[in-house]
């Protein structure tokens, strides 16, 4: 596959490296490496809603900003979290990068992802289109934020012991 340039210093390929990173952490249960991907003033969302993007006036499975995140993942972390004691297995597949814009500093890009849930000896899949606002820096690629759109977001959802 061609390596397509998305700016002067960040290519696809750079760009599908570092999603494949973040995925590989979150199956890993690797939170505090996961958070260290995020640069300041991002959200992580989860929509009920299938269109829009005024996520604070709209129902959201999860609305996190920077604070939000990190006590998420202490309660994973601590056991304090219900629907992650115990924790889940995880493997996701992302596919089908697509870039839709670079401006300035920072890369819009999408994906399908498909995870894969093993807990109590039952497998569940979930399928979502995702898309992320990367901040390119000096470090490398961060994550400004994190869109992840379920495809059965307003239908009935079990508990969900993990992040995507």
């Amino acid at each position: 596959m061609k390596d397509i340039a998305v700016s002067s210093d960040v290519t696809l390929q750079q760009v599908t490296e570092f999603l494949w990173k973040e995925a590989d952490l979150l199956d890993a249960r690797d939170y505090d490496a996961w958070l260290a991907l995020w640069a300041e003033g991002g959200h992580y969302v989860i929509p009920i809603e299938k269109d829009g993007d005024d996520f604070a006036n709209m129902l959201n499975i999860a609305y996190d900003d920077g604070t939000m995140r990190e006590m998420r993942v202490r309660r994973f972390q601590q056991g304090f979290s219900i629907s992650s004691a115990p924790p889940a297995d995880s493997v996701r597949t992302l596919s089908r990068f697509v870039i839709d814009a670079v401006e300035g500093d920072t890369v819009t890009v999408r994906a399908a992802q498909h995870v894969i849930e093993d807990k109590f000896g039952r497998q569940r899949m979930f399928a979502a289109n995702v898309s992320w606002v990367l901040k390119i820096t000096d470090e490398g690629l961060m994550i400004r934020d994190k869109v992840v759109r379920l495809l059965n977001s307003d239908g009935m959802l079990t508990s969900i012991s993990y992040l995507f």
